[in-house]
């Protein structure tokens, strides 16, 4: 019978290697091709003393189960690493043996790495509370612990306590992130509570900001709810979305869209933007000086009458839930940076028609705002601008 060593040195003849230095290269190269995927498979205790930057976790007793959700293409290069090199070398082979055709173990393993002097990161330790409710998102490769400490570092302010800011906020909460501001300068009216679930019966002439408070920290008490109660304006706004990674809008106005969208360029901060009207709602992602802008969308204002409210035209109670949530999808995503964000799509939704369409929005390379520097966008009179009485 073989011993240990004699199969471990069969293994590493069947297993390419690859050095540090090789490591590093390629996982923090520049090239046409995708980097491989580094993934660390040490157990929790290692991992918590540090990790290679942008490598991805699963402990090597789970490597085996959760391996194609992170890599599904078998033809992917794939390099694992472990404390010194055994382990690696053995959960290659075993990868090689379902299909992956470029599997690599990292010589030496973290140890190496750190003795090379390269960078490493130490992940946000999470309490055993945090761990057991977010046990979903942890499983997912494309978030995880990381990914869940990046949610509970996130700074999102929602623009709005009402249709749209009610199911965002709700969902950015539940999910972890750390931060939410609320801007709002209304009371909670009766006829709010048809869509707007942040609130209830009892919060009747409080302001909205307080009632989501005590919402969203009654779900979540990991989450740091901050009130603004006042309105967007352009003396204002710099100071207020400065202090967020994002903004959700739910805005119900054009001239506070038209604030946002030019403060929130000069400041490179990506806004999420939604709007209901009756039975439609429409959800696209700026993202600033990459894809178009609100301006590139609608460059002037409609004609004052030409839009009304939903508080003149109505709108379907559940219709803002529908795309709230998306919101809260979107911004999820901006902050994990996984998937594809809605920039330079508009997507359309019609509530009686239960349909979905997406339009492709060009970014106005002679935009008025977008095109300029950040440092040459003047925040205007916007309610001048869109012809409507201060």
């Amino acid at each position: 019978m073989a011993s240990f060593n004699e199969i471990l040195s069969q293994v590493k003849r069947q297993v390419r290697e690859v050095s540090v230095e090789d490591t590093r290269a390629q996982v923090h190269g520049a090239g046409g091709e995708p980097p491989p995927v580094l993934v660390d498979i040490r157990e929790r205790d290692e991992y918590e003393q540090g990790f290679v930057g942008k490598a991805e976790w699963i402990p090597r007793g789970f490597l085996e189960l959760k391996i194609e959700d992170l890599v599904p293409d078998r033809g992917r290069e794939v390099i694992l690493y472990c404390a010194g090199g055994t382990r690696s070398a053995l959960a290659a082979r075993s990868l090689q043996e379902l299909g992956y055709e470029k599997v690599s173990s990292m010589a030496g393993g973290f140890r190496a790495w750190k003795q090379a002097g390269y960078a490493f990161e130490r992940p946000r330790n999470l309490s055993a509370e945090q761990i057991k409710r977010y046990s979903r998102h942890i499983m997912l490769p494309e978030v995880g612990e990381l990914g869940q400490g990046k949610l509970l570092d996130a700074k999102v302010l929602c623009l709005g306590a009402g249709g749209l800011g009610s199911p965002s906020s709700l969902y950015l909460a539940a999910a972890g992130v750390g931060t939410i501001g609320m801007v709002d300068d209304d009371l909670v009216d009766e006829s709010n509570l048809q869509r707007q679930i942040l609130h209830n019966m009892e919060r009747l002439g409080m302001p909205k900001v307080e009632s989501a408070r005590k919402t969203l920290q009654a779900l979540n008490p990991d989450v740091k709810v901050i009130a603004h109660q006042t309105r967007l304006t352009s003396e204002n706004i710099l100071e207020i979305i400065g202090g967020y990674d994002l903004i959700v809008d739910g805005a119900d106005n054009f001239p506070t869209r038209y604030l946002l969208n030019d403060a929130a360029l000069k400041l490179g901060k990506p806004v999420v933007h939604a709007s209901i009207f009756r039975f439609e709602g429409q959800l696209t992602t700026f993202l600033p000086h990459e894809g178009p802008c609100y301006r590139c969308l609608y460059p002037d204002p409609p004609p004052p009458g030409m839009a009304p409210s939903c508080q003149e035209a109505g709108v379907l109670g559940v219709l803002p839930g529908i795309v709230g949530t998306l919101q809260a999808n979107e911004a999820l995503k901006i902050i994990l940076g996984a998937g594809t964000t809605l920039s330079g799509r508009l997507l359309v939704f019609d509530a009686l028609g239960t349909k979905w369409r997406t339009l492709k929005l060009r970014k106005d390379p002679e935009c008025r705002v977008c095109s300029k520097q950040p440092e040459d966008i003047e925040l205007i009179d916007y309610e001048a601008f869109c012809s409507i009485a201060g």
